[in-house]
């Protein structure tokens, strides 16, 4: 995904009135694609799309069955089963990121949506974190301290880890709630010092 293209939402439903619903409440913010079952939904997941709301119980493959399939292919896209099934001790064997009860609101959607894209920017955070260490230790490895010294670029990627470790530190550490958590990732996506 680019920076001007919005986040793919693949929608997962047997009941078209049900799917057609979903996709006018978000089609306005995000790219939606839809799927009647789990064989078309696979067909139509690739790694362009960002969240998937899947439906438990459909005919073939059910919701779980995609789900599982989801995971073995190992995209990074998030999984929001949005069933009429209750909820049961089942669930903690499955690999979904978020869990809605039908009937379902435009704005419960939304938030659910927004919410599993943020924790998508935390994931992408940790990489961009890993990756600024992983430079910083072969710089450390290989260039002598004196070297290290003078460079303007080390003193800048050692400063630049320090301060994502910091933000990390706080988000790890101090949420009290959801919108917490959130103001933290946006203050780290925008470069802020928290």
């Amino acid at each position: 995904m680019s920076e001007s293209d919005p986040p793919v939402v693949l929608i997962v439903e047997d009941e078209p009135d049900v799917a057609e619903t979903y996709k006018l409440w978000l089609e306005g913010d995000y790219e939606v694609r839809m799927a009647q079952n789990g064989d078309e939904g696979l067909e139509l997941l690739d790694d362009t799309v960002d969240v998937v709301l899947l439906d438990r119980m459909m005919p073939g493959l059910s919701g779980d069955e995609v789900l599982s399939r989801i995971r073995e292919r190992e995209l990074g896209c998030r999984v929001a089963m949005v069933t009429a099934v209750e909820p049961d001790f089942d669930i903690l064997e499955m690999g979904f990121d978020a869990y809605l009860s039908k009937p379902i609101r435009s704005e419960q959607l939304h938030d659910t949506v927004s919410n599993l894209l943020e924790r998508s920017e935390y994931d992408s955070l940790l990489q961009d974190y890993y990756a600024l260490v992983e430079k910083r230790a072969t710089l450390e490895a290989t260039k002598s301290n004196a070297e290290l010294a003078d460079s303007e670029e080390y003193a800048d990627l050692k400063e630049q880890v320090a301060e994502m470790r910091e933000g990390l530190s706080d988000t790890l550490g101090g949420i009290e709630d959801d919108d917490d958590f959130i103001a933290t990732l946006r203050g780290l996506s925008n470069g802020e010092e928290n």
